[in-house]
This record gives C-alpha cells, structure tokens and sequence, in this order.
C-alpha cells in the first residue's frame, strides 16, 4: 500500500510540475481569472446585480421577502463559474495522455511497472489541484464580498458552494482525461472532452422531452443538476455521490484505455 502511495505522490509531483511551467497553463489562468472578476463584479454591481435589486425594491418600496444578498450572489456567482470552467476544464485535461501519445512515452508508460489507475490517479490529482489553485484567489475575493452582509453569512455555506465547484471540476478532468489516453490530438482531446461534458451538463433538457422511468435516469445523470443543488447549499448525498462516480469512472475507464494499448503492444 505504501508503494502504492509513493508511485501516486511522484506521479502527481511530476504532472503538478508540470503544470506551473506550462506557459499555456498560466496563459488559461490569466483568462480565467479575468473573466471570473469581470463576472463577479457584474453579479454584485452591475445594472442587473444584486446590489441594484436591493436598491429597486427599497426604491419601490417593497418590504416583503427581502433578498437575502449573500445568498443570492453566492448561487448566481458560482452557476456562472460552473458554466465558465466548462470550457477551462478540458482545455486542463487535454493534454493528460495526449502528450504521453504524441511523444511516444504513453507506451514506455503503459508497460512500466507502475499500475495504470495509479499513474491515472496521480494525473486527476495534479490537474484538480491546479484548478483548485486556479479558485481560492476568487474564493478570498467572494469572501470579502459577503464579509459585509448583515446578519453574516455562515462560512459553511461558501465552503459548500466551493466544494460542489471541485467536484464538478473532479469529475470533468477524470473523463477529460479518459477522453485525452484515446487520441493523440490535444486539440481533439479538448474538442471531444467539451463536446462530452456539454452533453451531461444540457441532458436534464432531454429530460424535460420524455417522460417516465427514462426522465428520471436523464435527470440524475445530468452533473448541471447535482451541481445547481449543491450550490444551493443542498447537502444531497446523492449529487455528491453521482460527481464522485463520474471521477472514478474516468480513472477506471483511462485505465482500461492503457491497459488496451498495452495488450496491442504485447
């Protein structure tokens, strides 16, 4: 077991590496972080923000249900970094085992010692971390946002929210990466990743279309609604537990990818 640890630690020191000296990686999180102020000052103070409800309804005079500020700009805030890292996400993953096939190391890899779900797990690891470095500047800067509300928003709501944030970006990077072991394409592996994740974010749509047995199984394969309610601070074991599974299925499914090619290579 240790040596399991051990080879998963060297594999996510290398990747994480990796990552912070890619010039590409930094150029994704200058964008990123750009668009995702940009958002997070329209969401609190733009002409349609929370801020300027708040304003319209004292200025009319309504007192009924007031909005709760730190909530609202919680939940429309973090929806739209869930639509944001969409396309951040594969372009992330793309490279995994891209690269690995592109140079030629992916068959060095497939027949090393190292078990293949080991070197897969230490790949989702390194990437998920890195976007997790990619959030916390924006988490401190939402926690300043809602620092000022009045009565305080509970902590826990705003590690809820986050949390939901990394799993969804958890379960996009594991089948990123399943689709990055099949092609030796960055571009494709990006393309394809996208095209694959926009489908289980919108299927809750075709859900709406049919009815029955098979809308129920649309709608609880669709990570837009396991997110939504965990960014609602809706602690649902069941959402939690469907993004889990789609992080577990893209390392099972990857090593069976490179399992694959290392029969054909045998």
């Amino acid at each position: 077991m240790l040596v399991v640890i051990s080879n998963i630690v060297a594999i996510y020191r290398k990747e994480l590496q990796g990552y912070f000296a890619s010039p590409l990686a930094y150029i994704t999180t200058g964008v990123f972080w750009l668009l995702a102020g940009y958002f997070l000052v329209a969401v609190l103070l733009g002409p349609d923000g929370i801020i300027q409800q708040i304003a319209t309804r004292d200025q009319l005079g309504i007192v009924d249900q007031p909005i709760d500020a730190p909530y609202e700009f919680l939940k429309a805030y973090l929806g739209v970094m869930g639509s944001l890292s969409l396309f951040v996400l594969p372009m992330l993953s793309m490279g995994l085992y891209a690269e690995e096939r592109k140079r030629g190391t992916l068959v060095l890899l497939a027949t090393s010692p190292i078990t293949n779900w080991t070197v897969a797990t230490g790949k989702l690891l390194a990437v998920l971390t890195f976007f997790i470095s990619m959030v916390l500047p924006l988490l401190g800067l939402e926690a300043i946002a809602v620092a000022a509300a009045d009565p305080p928003m509970a902590p826990v709501l705003l590690l809820l929210g986050h949390g939901g944030l990394i799993l969804l970006a958890a379960a996009v990077l594991s089948l990123g990466m399943f689709v990055s072991s099949l092609t030796d394409s960055v571009i494709l592996s990006g393309i394809l990743t996208f095209a694959l994740i926009l489908f289980l974010w919108v299927i809750d749509v075709v859900a709406n279309n049919v009815s029955g047995p098979l809308a129920e199984a649309l709608r609880h394969l669709s990570i837009l609604t396991h997110y939504s309610n965990i960014v609602q601070g809706i602690v649902d074991t069941s959402s939690i537990v469907m993004l889990l599974s789609y992080a577990v299925l893209g390392v099972f499914l990857t090593a069976q990818s490179i399992d694959a090619l290392r029969f054909q290579r045998s």
